[in-house]
């Protein structure tokens, strides 16, 4: 199978909840979806505007520009509680599985605190007018 399945089934998703919720609202048109992605989804930028291109249009979403924010992997030691960065992130291996990280200061097992979320975190809507009811 191609690379970018993951990324379209993601979009897919989120374009879903996207349009679900603006279901709510009197909305025109959509000029922007700001999306934050993490450093341990794995989730190539590039395959995710593509697919948000292919999946919005005949939509509201549909011209929006797709403004992708990051979140960088971060992870808490249980043993000696540093929290920070994780090592070895590059490695080839981590870009097929998710690893198993420890703690890069004492060894032991770590928390992945930070770097797994995908999420929506705002939508720039032109909101159609409404005449005023008098």
């Amino acid at each position: 199978m191609e690379n970018g399945m993951h990324e379209v089934s993601v979009m897919s998703s989120i374009i879903e909840s996207v349009l679900e919720e603006l279901k709510k609202y009197n909305v025109e048109k959509v000029e922007e979806v700001h999306l934050t992605i993490g450093e341990m989804t794995f989730l190539g930028e590039d395959q995710l505007s593509f697919a948000f291109e292919i999946l919005s249009k005949g939509t509201l979403l549909e011209g929006s520009q797709l403004i992708i924010g990051h979140e960088d992997a971060e992870v808490k030691c249980r043993s000696c509680q540093y929290q920070g960065a994780p090592d070895r992130l590059d490695d080839e291996i981590y870009h097929s599985s998710m690893p198993t990280l420890n703690c890069p200061k004492c060894g032991r097992g770590v928390e992945l605190t930070k770097g797994k979320s995908c999420l929506v975190r705002s939508v720039k809507v032109v909101e159609a007018d409404v005449p005023v009811q008098g």
